[in-house]
């Protein structure tokens, strides 16, 4: 019997991460059906976005791969066919040479912001009528603070 309380708390805990998984997987699917990625996937819109988000303008690739849910192998030839369109440019990191830096061009940093926009409005379209305003606040207070555990283990 003493397990119980324990076996309780990882029921729940594993409850509550189905939920927050399956509802991800809701909101993107209806999100992906929406008009923002008509013009470019998803996974390349996350590219475009995190590369967006970088005060640096230059981010490095390996830094690019902790923030996209891609293999090291798909992010790298993603990057080259971003880069064959003329949305990203890609260099050889200075400090030591062995490093790949990327950036988005003019092109790519309209195309975030035109896609970004049509994106912003379709999540708006979910989550407003849904949530309360308080309540999404509350909700965004608990993923920050889940993910913030991770960054501390």
């Amino acid at each position: 019997m003493a397990t119980e309380p324990q076996e309780s708390a990882t029921r729940l805990a594993a409850e509550t991460w189905e939920s927050l998984f399956r509802t991800q997987v809701a909101v993107m699917r209806k999100l992906q059906t929406g008009t923002a990625f008509k013009a470019l996937p998803v996974n390349e819109y996350d590219v475009l976005f995190n590369l967006s988000q970088c005060p640096s303008g230059w981010l490095r690739l390996n830094e690019l791969n902790d923030h996209v849910l891609l293999s090291q192998s798909s992010l790298s030839r993603m990057v080259e066919r971003l880069e064959k369109r003329g949305l990203v440019e890609r260099t050889t990191a200075p400090e030591d040479g062995r490093g790949v830096l990327l950036s988005l061009t003019e092109a790519g940093k309209e195309l975030q912001r035109e896609v970004g926009r049509s994106h912003v409005r379709d999540i708006a379209g979910i989550v407003k009528p849904a949530l309360t305003p308080a309540e999404q606040r509350e909700l965004r207070r608990l993923t920050d603070k889940l993910r913030a555990s991770l960054q501390h283990r």
